[in-house]
């Protein structure tokens, strides 16, 4: 910014500020989830670098999101010492430094303390991002958040492809992850210096180091788990569904994962339009709709075709639903990081535990009624999205903002 006695500049108005700090924590969620898939794709080697059978690394695979609930509800406070900016430049460097921890474990033992470190600064970032993301959408006045996730999933994407391709060259994974760590760490820090600047009154006081989240949080974060077990459900089990119930080859069936994948990418980065349009409520009850049609297609599929058809539509339906309940939990009471923390555990509870129960439940009986019971999930999503109101109240325009609460420098 031009100091008082430069000539023929102007300050930047707050308007493009805002749509500054908007890009800018767009470019934190692309960071964030680059993370996620560049870690993803070196699963295998980590599994043969210690030497771990697949139980002990399903086991290593729960630390991450131990760690995230532990940690998340630290967000909160720290938020509050260093401020919103600051805080989320520390977290988020953590996480993309936290990324070159697993492969740096020569056994089970070290590589359960680093997933729970790598855990803990994924949770503490993704809440302190969410946070900050949510406040972005109350002064632009319109939705960001379904798009700002989208910015993840493309994310997760784009390290998922760097690190398929690392994976196939041949690279030690402890080259491939500690350069990517590096690189996302520069960016992170980059994009960093554009999001908004809040900082906590003198007199507020600062929030508990670790809480129960408020009962509203719990309500959300019921929706939030409908979606997130449909979706580890469909990326993990999609492909087996198609190969064993029937019997399609396994190129076309790991295809089916890669669509879903891509169509929840492309629905949240569209779902903002949709949000504006419709609203919260009545963009997760249509969801709910095409994600049970899905999961009714599904279930009763003769031919991939349709079965494929059935995971697209229920990729759409739940897309939006998480963006949406971190939304909704930052409106629902005074601490908004705590509320998102109580939520985010939740989603994260039902991610870890969705690949096993639709595991169990295919054990004891059988793939189709595993996904009877996602189908009967998502049909909650129409039954509750009312959760998801937004209270009464106009959105903080952008000219409306505390001009020290936007200073981008």
């Amino acid at each position: 910014m031009s100091g008082p006695g430069a000539t023929g500049a102007r300050p930047p108005r707050p308007v493009n500020q805002l749509r500054r700090a908007r890009w800018a924590i767009a470019a934190v969620f692309l960071v964030h989830g680059s993370v996620t898939g560049a870690f993803a794709t070196r699963v295998p080697w980590i599994q043969d670098h210690t030497g771990i059978g697949p139980g002990r690394l399903g086991l290593a695979l729960a630390f991450p999101a131990v760690g995230a609930s532990l940690a998340m509800p630290l967000a909160g406070r720290i938020s509050h010492r260093l401020g919103a900016r600051t805080a989320l430049r520390v977290l988020l460097a953590l996480w993309t430094l936290a990324l070159v921890l697993p492969a740096l474990a020569p056994n089970l033992y070290a590589l359960c303390g680093a997933l729970l470190v790598y855990g803990a600064a994924s949770g503490m970032a993704d809440v302190a991002m969410n946070a900050l993301g949510v406040e972005t959408e109350d002064r632009l006045g319109r939705p960001i958040m379904s798009g700002l996730h989208g910015m993840w999933s493309a994310g997760a994407l784009l390290g998922s492809a760097a690190g398929t391709v690392a994976a196939h060259a041949g690279t030690d994974a402890r080259l491939h992850l500690g350069g990517t760590a590096l690189v996302l760490t520069l960016l992170g820090a980059a994009a960093c210096h554009g999001v908004l600047d809040l900082r906590s009154a003198p007199e507020e006081h600062p929030p508990p180091r670790f809480a129960l989240p408020p009962r509203s949080a719990l309500v959300i974060g019921a929706i939030g788990f409908c979606a997130v077990f449909a979706e580890g459900a469909g990326l993990d089990w999609s492909a087996v569904y198609l190969r064993d119930r029937l019997g399609t080859d396994a190129g076309l069936a790991a295809a089916s994962t890669t669509a879903f994948a891509c169509t929840m990418a492309a629905a949240r980065l569209a779902g903002d339009t949709v949000v504006a349009r419709l609203g919260p409520v009545r963009t997760v009850r249509g969801g709910g709709v095409l994600a049970t049609a899905g999961g009714l297609l599904i279930v009763t599929a003769r031919q991939p075709a349709a079965a494929m058809t059935g995971f697209a539509l229920m990729g759409l339906g739940i897309a939006v639903v998480v963006p949406l309940a971190f939304a909704a939990a930052a409106r629902s009471g005074p601490a908004p990081s705590q509320a998102i923390a109580g939520v985010a555990t939740i989603t994260y509870t039902s991610g870890l535990i969705a690949p096993s129960a639709i595991g169990g439940i295919a054990q004891a009986t059988s793939l189709t009624l595993s996904f009877a019971l996602v189908t009967t999930l998502a049909l909650g999503l129409v039954a509750g999205a009312r959760v998801l109101r937004v209270p009464g109240r106009e959105a903080r325009k952008a000219v409306d903002a505390p001009a020290g609460d936007l200073e981008a420098s």
